[in-house]
């Protein structure tokens, strides 16, 4: 399990198991988002445990957890949890509705087979794409963190990010899509393909995972053109599909240029918030 800055895997990780085998997990993650303490709260159950209370067993302790950890770490400051859920998983809604939570922002998972064609979609004048090399890492990764200040629910990405990126297992850069202006990055498409997951899965298929364009370059074709430009990278690549997550209110039209490239609604999800009481 990767670790991160917000989370010690020891204590704020849980895996229930049954004969050996892992059959529920929950977790807590603390994250600074919007410049607001968040705990983010995730937990699994196996489908055939469902329906037992083992979920609601789960969600309180990750809530005792939440509420241990707020007192130490954020005495005075209102602090926020989220988490998230799918539109098809209505027990899991129904037990976070139950909980206090609320629906605050939809999200989309989208999928586009990649044996359709690709339309034209040029760079603007004077960028072009380079190649990811060593020592233009940290510039690219600093700039697609600044990229995203501005959408809702961000987080900001320290060394402990920039490390567990180009460490992962996976990591090909040569699928990633870099626009720069001159010396200046303007956009960029982390793509990824997870391997273990497709072989499970039995599909072959690309994650389009940040697509980021920078502020003085946005509204000028940009993100179509470095979005085309991954789908095409996937198909020389031989794989089948794409995917992507977007927020459905996204301000700078993301979902309809992601319609507009082909990609169509796979299932949809909503992000839950609420203030932890003291």
């Amino acid at each position: 399990m990767e670790s991160a800055e917000g989370v010690d895997p020891i204590q704020d990780v849980v895996l229930v198991e049954a004969a050996g085998r892992l059959i529920a997990a929950t977790g807590v993650e603390r994250v600074v988002r919007d410049d607001v303490p968040t705990y983010d709260i995730w937990g699994s159950v196996d489908s055939n445990f469902r329906r037992r209370g083992l979920g609601t067993w789960l969600l309180g302790w990750t809530l005792d957890r939440v509420q241990e950890r707020a007192d130490r770490e954020d005495p005075s400051t209102e602090v926020s949890l989220g988490t998230f859920a799918e539109e098809r998983e209505t027990g899991h809604r129904a037990l976070l509705a139950g909980s206090g939570f609320l629906p605050v922002r939809h999200f989309f998972l989208m999928r586009r087979p990649l044996g359709e064609v690709v339309p034209d979609a040029p760079l603007p004048d004077g960028l072009e794409i380079r190649p990811v090399t060593l020592e233009r890492r940290r510039t690219i990764f600093d700039a697609e963190d600044e990229a995203f200040r501005d959408h809702w629910g961000h987080r900001a990405m320290g060394d402990a990010d920039y490390a567990k990126t180009f460490g992962r297992d996976g990591l090909d850069t040569d699928l990633w899509v870099v626009a720069w202006d001159g010396d200046e990055v303007a956009g960029v498409v982390q793509n990824w393909v997870w391997a273990e997951e497709n072989q499970r899965m039995g599909v072959r298929r690309g994650w389009l995972e940040h697509i980021s364009v920078r502020r003085p370059w946005r509204r000028r074709g940009l993100a179509r053109a470095i979005t085309a430009e991954s789908l095409r990278r996937f198909r020389e690549a031989g794989l089948d599909e794409a995917m992507l997550g977007v927020d459905s209110e996204n301000p700078h039209g993301a979902l309809g240029l992601y319609e507009g490239l082909g990609f169509e609604v796979h299932t949809r999800a909503a992000a839950y918030r609420r203030i932890l009481a003291r």
